[in-house]
């Protein structure tokens, strides 16, 4: 059996992580994937937390399509996380693998409000607790709730799986000759602006000396080789 690195960690996946190879909403062989793998490393004895985003059911250009004022924006994403929170509750059933959704807004017939000392419990239990609701206000990212829920929780590492195997120097899906960083600090990525994670959320993470680690999530056996040989992606730590 692989060596764990790690006894508890956070993964953070974007609501585009669900649509598969679709435009938009969410695909059967995208979730069921997610959901794979993540029992590969609860199998493994880890405690996990997840963090969804919402890009797949609400993103902001549409926003600004709509012409919506940001705060009602940033509502309908919310409201996105927490559908996207009960489809992979479900999906995480399929697979044997037992989780409570914890939302940040108070909406108690379809999910258990987030409790500090309820996540604590549930991931000592071996429960995969999937924070939703982002941190239930408007103006932070889903990456800033993935910083707080790993702070709170006292996750060794906050783990962002992307479709990408890293970070690099521009978009390596255009640009074939763009760089990739397998280390980086923390001042390093918030000064080369590269949006791997938003400012707040790295700032977050540096103050609380949580390390970040940026892997394609939907490369076969990428986060178990995450959390046990921390190979295949970037990671950025401390200075």
């Amino acid at each position: 059996m692989p060596t764990l690195k790690f006894k508890r960690v956070v993964l953070k996946i974007s609501g585009e992580a669900l649509m598969g190879k679709q435009e938009f909403g969410m695909q059967h062989e995208a979730c069921a994937h997610i959901a794979q793998s993540v029992k590969e490393i609860c199998d493994l004895g880890l405690e996990v937390g997840l963090v969804v985003g919402g890009g797949n059911i609400f993103r902001g250009r549409q926003a600004k399509e709509f012409g919506f004022e940001q705060t009602p924006a940033d509502h309908i994403g919310m409201l996105g996380t927490m559908i996207n929170g009960l489809i992979l509750q479900q999906s995480l059933a399929g697979v044997g693998i037992v989780s409570q959704v914890m939302s940040a807004i108070n909406c108690s017939l379809i999910a258990e409000s987030y409790k500090w000392t309820h996540a604590m419990h549930a991931l000592q239990k071996g429960r995969v607790v999937i924070f939703v609701g982002g941190t239930s206000n408007p103006y932070f990212t889903t990456d800033t709730a993935a910083a707080l829920r790993a702070s709170e929780v006292r996750a060794e590492i906050l783990l962002k799986g992307t479709k990408v195997d890293g970070i690099y120097d521009s978009d390596p899906m255009t640009n074939g000759g763009a760089k990739k960083y397998d280390t980086l600090s923390y001042s390093e990525a918030l000064a080369r602006d590269l949006k791997v994670m938003d400012g707040t959320a790295l700032a977050l993470c540096r103050d609380n000396k949580i390390p970040v680690y940026i892997f394609n999530l939907f490369k076969k056996g990428s986060l178990v080789d995450a959390v046990t040989e921390g190979k295949g992606g970037s990671l950025i730590t401390g200075e």
